[in-house]
């Protein structure tokens, strides 16, 4: 791939007030193709839409921000076995570099993902995904578990709904510390928060 990207590994509280404008726009163009619901969380400058990442991996080139994935450790429960991941999320790719594939963003972040000591990285992805991700499953190095539902708070609190939600995503597991064969079995994912 003749794509020239420069990688900036940072932890949140690095990022400067113009680098949040510079994301919330990079992810209202990226996600609001899919539906204006998807870029409402985006507005104003912010540049999560649920739970704040920890650290992200951001690739810019000559145009601005290429890709974006965001990291948060936290401990999700898998059936009856709490477990410490890190949870990969706000994956977005600019819409004019959509064959750049998830293969760069996860590589990018696997010393930060050794670094954060986790046996896991986990994530979650609409079905219509699936493809996408398939493609850079067949090396073995994630695997998609289909059949699992995932139980998250809802970000933001409203008195006239409830506060979590459950839905069956796909679900992919990468392995940083362990080997894909230890995850936990179970067919219902606790996030305890809200979805990265």
């Amino acid at each position: 791939m003749s794509l020239k990207v420069q990688w900036k590994l940072c932890w949140e509280n690095q990022l400067k007030r113009a680098d949040h404008e510079e994301l919330s726009e990079f992810f209202r163009k990226s996600y609001g193709p899919t539906g204006a619901f998807h870029a409402k969380p985006f507005e104003g400058g912010r540049s999560w839409a649920g739970a704040r990442p920890e650290r992200r991996a951001i690739a810019y080139d000559s145009v601005g921000i290429a890709s974006h994935m965001g990291v948060l450790r936290r401990f999700i429960k898998v059936g009856e076995t709490d477990l410490l991941v890190a949870e990969l999320g706000l994956y977005a790719v600019r819409p004019d570099l959509e064959r750049m594939g998830i293969a760069h963003s996860v590589g990018a972040l696997t010393p930060t993902l050794r670094e954060l000591g986790v046996p896991f990285a986990f994530g979650t992805v609409r079905h219509a995904m699936r493809n996408h991700v398939e493609r850079y499953c067949q090396n073995g190095m994630a695997s998609i578990l289909t059949g699992v539902r995932v139980r998250s708070s809802i970000a933001e609190v409203n008195p006239d709904l409830p506060s979590t939600r459950t839905e069956e995503p796909l679900v992919v597991i990468f392995p940083v510390g362990r080997p894909l064969n230890e995850w936990p079995p179970g067919t219902l994912i606790e996030r305890n928060g809200s979805e990265l």
